[in-house]
Formats: C-alpha cells, sequence, structure tokens
C-alpha cells in the first residue's frame, strides 16, 4: 500500500528505528485499515504491524523519510524507519504474540540498525510525557520509542519489553526517571547541607591561615597612641 508522499530524502548520519502505538484496539482494528487512516492524514510511516496477527503492510521505502516524526528530525540518518504497531501504549504490545517480528527485525539488520537502546527501555504512559529526549543517545542510532525521540511530544508505545525485540542478551540501561520541576523552600526554611540531612558529618570549609608575621615587626612593635612618633627632622 504505498503513500503519494513521503518526507524526503535523509541527511545522513547513524541509522535507527522509532517504535509508536497506533493508539487503536487490535481486536477491532487491522493493519491495512491503521495504514489507509495514516495515508488519509498524509502522516504514512514505513511500516504497520499488527502484532497480533503478523500482518505487516509497507507504505514507504527505507530509503526515504517517513512523516511521523516531522519534517526535520525524521529525516536523520541514513535510515529512521519508523514502524506503527497496531496497540495501545497502556497495554505494551510485547505483552502479545509478536507474530511477524522476527521477519521485521532482520529486515532493520539489513540497513545496519544496531540491536541496542540508547535511552534505555521506555517509559509506561502518561509518565512518558516526561522522558529524556536527549541529543547525545538519539545521535548513537539504534532503537527508539516514539517517546524517546528529541522534539516530539508522544507518549508511545508505552513500557514495552525491549528484550522481546532485540533478543535476551540486548543490554538494558536503567529505566530513566521523567524530569520533574524542582520544589521550591517553604517560606522561612533554612536549608540543609545533604550531607547533614543524611546523617554524616559536615565538613567545615578550610579557613586561610594567618598571615606570617616578619621578625622586624616582632621586635619592633608600632608605638601606642600615648608615646611620641618622631618622624625625622623637619624640612626648612
Amino acid at each position: 500500500m504505498p503513500a503519494r508522499q513521503d518526507g524526503g530524502a535523509l541527511h545522513g548520519g547513524a541509522p535507527r528505528v522509532v517504535w509508536f502505538a497506533s493508539e487503536s484496539d487490535p481486536r477491532t482494528v487491522s493493519a491495512r485499515s491503521v495504514a489507509a487512516d495514516l495515508i488519509k492524514e498524509d502522516r504514512p510511516a514505513h511500516l504497520v504491524w499488527h502484532p497480533g496477527t503478523g500482518e505487516i503492510v509497507q507504505l514507504l521505502p527505507a530509503t526515504r523519510a517517513a512523516r511521523l516524526l516531522g519534517d526535520h528530525v525524521g529525516r536523520e540518518g541514513r535510515a529512521c524507519l519508523q514502524i506503527v504497531v497496531v496497540g495501545q501504549a497502556r497495554a505494551p504490545f510485547t505483552g502479545t504474540l509478536l507474530a511477524g517480528l522476527d521477519t521485521i527485525v532482520r529486515w532493520l539488520d539489513a540497513w545496519g540498525i544496531a540491536r541496542r537502546w540508547p535511552a534505555g527501555p521506555p517509559l509506561p504512559s502518561p509518565q512518558s510525557y516526561h522522558a529524556r529526549r536527549t541529543r547525545r543517545d538519539w545521535a548513537r542510532g539504534g532503537h527508539f520509542g516514539a517517546s524517546q525521540v528529541p522534539v516530539v511530544d508522544r507518549p508511545d508505545p508505552g513500557a514495552i519489553d525491549i528484550r522481546r525485540i532485540t533478543g535476551p542478551d540486548t543490554p538494558v540501561a536503567p529505566v530513566p526517571r521523567p524530569r520533574a520541576p524542582i520544589p521550591e523552600p517553604a517560606t522561612g526554611s533554612r536549608l540543609v547541607p545533604r550531607a547533614q540531612r543524611n546523617g554524616d558529618p559536615v565538613r567545615q570549609p578550610d579557613r586561610p591561615s594567618p598571615l606570617p608575621i616578619s621578625k622586624t615587626t616582632a621586635d619592633h612593635p608600632p608605638p601606642s597612641a600615648s608615646e611620641p612618633v618622631t618622624v625625622g627632622p623637619r624640612a626648612r
């Protein structure tokens, strides 16, 4: 089912794939119907996959950009493949049969996409709205959830089991914590050093040592205020 329009030429860089969720009920919706909706909305992905039935629909060639990520970020990489999975972020698709997954992963391997998740496992929805979306992770290439793509505000695909996609040997990075604002201290409260809050002794700052007193000054202290001060002969 080819789309009428793609996202343009790719700009080069590390190859990657981004996983989306269609946010539709996989019990009543087919991959073909989701693909038709994406074409109608002029937002085609490269693939639409139904993990319950194994149905796979390709809309665009891998050598052209798709349109779900926007015109700029979606064109980054020698390959920036976008896969829409029929399902919902609140019910991660890796809990289903995953029929046809091996075919998709081998296809991704053929395009040089490393079996790694630089940003770690995607967060569950709706916490994923506040996930880290760093350029550093994105530049490494590999597999990403849509919620981990820079400048993209999406919650999907949810808390998927990444090892069910890229294999049991996939290194699992710590789950990224969502960003949270720093709370303001209460009015009149006193800030306590972190070490003191944890019960550790607080190291006092080093005080500067007193300046050394020269021997001449020590042997000849300055005169007191009651003693006259001789300043030498007066000029005539």
